[in-house]
């Protein structure tokens, strides 16, 4: 076998040896050995160059800086994330204050699903969708900040109302018939016990109470008033359930209640009003009042929520079709008899 050339031999010696071999070399400054010492240091120079050029095109100063993480919401296939950066609701009340009370209303009534991830906690989501944290416990039935679980699916509600705040000789009866509240959806949303006696300067938020000084006694509610400048889709919707009868009008969320005449939960289907996806199918727990719930959202950007379900035949990301059975009127949630409660969102309830 052919013998190596020396520089060769030069670089698979240790450290130590090649600085002695270099340091003879420039000693004895053979002429012999000028070629191959050249050759040597080039080789060594050309590295240095090249970790230099590298360090410099990535060092702190020129690395491009890192961009923050945007909300991520599931998307209405249940799969593919989207990114959304609208707020819901603004924490202030847009119309001003009255003496100590503040009306709340969203900037858009569509629900939301997001999923929890590493690093969040109920007040960044709540800032994230500009709501409060009490907002997303209440609809998710959690207790406190250590609930949260990493994965879970949250229903994130703009919930709109009145904010008041508490005078001496109130109590929560007195405050819910001011303002036309339930005295159970104060007590949950607020986390207060019936017990409880509430505090002077204390704030307590009424889910879809109204302020009677600003909005006439005629008027039948926030519904009403979102719902004159709402889209209307003539024959886009059908009826969500056949035997039964209207027993509350336009109220919540757009809302309308319909009870079966068996007056019995889950001998009355209901149907999907639109095809659409499904982005919300819940079943045990309070969930805002709504009980078991379903909210389909359409390819004509509105959604369709139906509550206090006696049962649920769909799943979280399936596509219904129009008049498709997606389960039974029931009785649960925030309900006095069994009835369906009925919302559009994002445009007039036609019923």
């Amino acid at each position: 076998m052919a013998e190596k050339p020396l520089f060769y031999k030069l670089l698979s010696v240790k450290p130590i040896s090649l600085f002695l071999a270099l340091s003879f070399f420039l000693g004895s400054a053979a002429p012999a050995h000028a070629g191959v010492l050249s050759d040597i240091l080039g080789l060594f120079g050309s590295a240095s160059a090249e970790v230099k050029e590298t360090i410099s095109d990535n060092n702190s100063q020129t690395a491009s800086l890192l961009k923050p993480m945007t909300a991520v919401l599931v998307s209405a296939e249940g799969e593919t994330p989207i990114v959304e950066d609208s707020a819901l609701m603004s924490d202030s009340g847009p119309m001003g204050t009255i003496a100590d009370v503040e009306y709340l209303t969203p900037a858009d009534n569509k629900i939301e699903v997001y999923v929890v991830k590493k690093g969040d906690s109920l007040s960044s989501i709540a800032k994230m969708f500009g709501v409060s944290s009490k907002t997303i416990m209440w609809a998710n039935d959690i207790a406190n900040e250590k609930s949260l679980k990493l994965g879970q699916t949250l229903v994130i509600l703009p919930i709109s109302g009145v904010k008041h705040t508490i005078k001496k000789g109130d109590t929560v009866q007195s405050i819910a018939k001011t303002y036309g509240g339930d005295v159970e959806e104060i007590l949950k949303y607020n986390y207060i016990d019936a017990k409880d006696k509430l505090v002077v300067g204390d704030t307590v938020i009424i889910p879809d109470g109204d302020i009677k000084t600003v909005v006439s006694k005629s008027s039948s509610g926030n519904s009403s008033r979102v719902a004159k400048n709402l889209p209307s889709y003539a024959g886009y919707y059908i009826k969500p359930a056949v035997n039964v009868r209207r027993t509350q009008g336009l109220h919540g969320n757009n809302g309308i209640d319909f009870a079966p005449y068996s007056k019995t939960s889950g001998t009355e289907p209901i149907y999907a009003a639109a095809s659409g996806n499904v982005i919300i199918a819940r079943t045990g727990g309070w969930n805002g009042g709504y009980g078991n719930m379903i909210v389909i959202s359409h390819s004509n950007g509105t959604q369709t929520l139906y509550g206090h379900c006696y049962n649920i035949f769909v799943n979280q990301g399936e596509y219904v079709e129009q008049g498709q059975i997606i389960g039974f009127i029931g009785n649960t949630g925030k309900s006095t008899g069994p009835h369906l409660h009925f919302e559009v969102r994002g445009a007039r309830n036609p019923f």
